[in-house]
């Protein structure tokens, strides 16, 4: 793919989801995510920032704009007639999370809300008419119109929520598929790090080379080839460690896409809830380029696994 500016990117007519994220938290990724959106920004083309951190959103801290609108995110869960319930068991048995409880000796039937994924199955399973459904609230997506351009889209789940997921679906669907859109992934590699991974078109991974950092790279990486993701790795605070992560990198053929030293005057301006990019124009030309490796190596097929 020849490389190109992310504005010739989105004139062109490109709909590209990039996923930032990290296998555990603070290594990097809101930096990197809120940077690259600086650059959309400056571009004056159409893009958006998705924070699908929904456990702990913090995106909205660093750009000012005008709310543009937020939705409940709902689920239906089940509601058990006990007039009617027979305590057969055939809710429970279809139920592939387990969140049905059922004593047929007291007799007691329960339902565990927290573990309800709203599949329906056990409505479905009941031969008695005792189960209804209720609508609950999981969480809230609300955007913020930076300006006609662009936007930013938070996940934010409601707390004593089983899971993000949910929520975290819902704000990369209403986040649309024009022109750039960063998804600011959950850290670690579970559920929600998949769910956000897995509905990007390229992962962008930080890390920092230190044996943590690398070890929860690795992990990071054995999570895309299994569910077939192309990525790149910037690593936050090089010079601070070793050159494992490098060697690593080379021995896997994953490209490296940026190094951010381990500035002091970097971790300030961030600390204050300011972009660099937005600030500083040598940063921006630097997170510009890292949008420009992206585009380039998303284009490019030899290391897709």
């Amino acid at each position: 793919m020849e490389r190109v500016s992310p504005g010739e990117a989105v004139s062109a007519g490109i709909s590209l989801k990039i996923a930032v994220a990290s296998g555990k938290g603070g290594t990097g990724k809101t930096l990197v995510s809120t940077n690259l959106f600086s650059t959309l920004l400056v571009a004056e083309h159409q893009g958006s920032l998705v924070d699908c951190d929904a456990e702990a959103p913090n995106d909205f801290l660093f750009f000012k704009g005008e709310a543009a609108g937020s939705f409940e995110v709902t689920q239906m869960v089940p509601v058990i007639d006990t007039d009617r319930c027979t305590y057969c068991g055939r809710c429970r048995d279809d139920c592939h999370y387990n969140a049905i409880f059922i004593l047929p000796s007291v007799p007691m039937i329960r339902v565990m809300e927290e573990l309800c994924h709203g599949c329906g199955a056990c409505t479905v399973a009941c031969q008695e008419g005792a189960i209804t459904e209720k609508e609950v609230s999981l969480g809230r997506v609300s955007h913020l119109a930076v300006d006609a351009f662009h936007r930013l889209t938070e996940a934010r789940m409601n707390e004593g929520v089983y899971s993000p997921v949910p929520v975290i679906k819902a704000a990369i669907r209403e986040a649309g598929h024009t022109g750039i859109t960063l998804l600011d992934a959950p850290p670690g590699t579970s559920c929600p790090f998949i769910q956000t991974v897995s509905r990007a078109d390229y992962v962008v991974l930080v890390t920092e080379p230190t044996p943590f950092g690398l070890s929860d790279l690795r992990q990071s990486v054995e999570t895309l080839k299994t569910i077939g993701k192309p990525c790149g790795v910037v690593v936050n605070r090089a010079g601070l460690g070793n050159r494992e992560v490098y060697d690593y990198l080379t021995a896997e053929q994953i490209p490296l896409l940026m190094e951010i030293p381990f500035d002091r005057e970097l971790a300030a301006l961030y600390a204050r809830g300011m972009v660099a990019a937005s600030v500083d124009l040598s940063w921006r030309e630097q997170f510009t380029q890292l949008l420009n490796n992206i585009l380039t190596h998303y284009g490019n097929s030899h290391y897709q696994w």
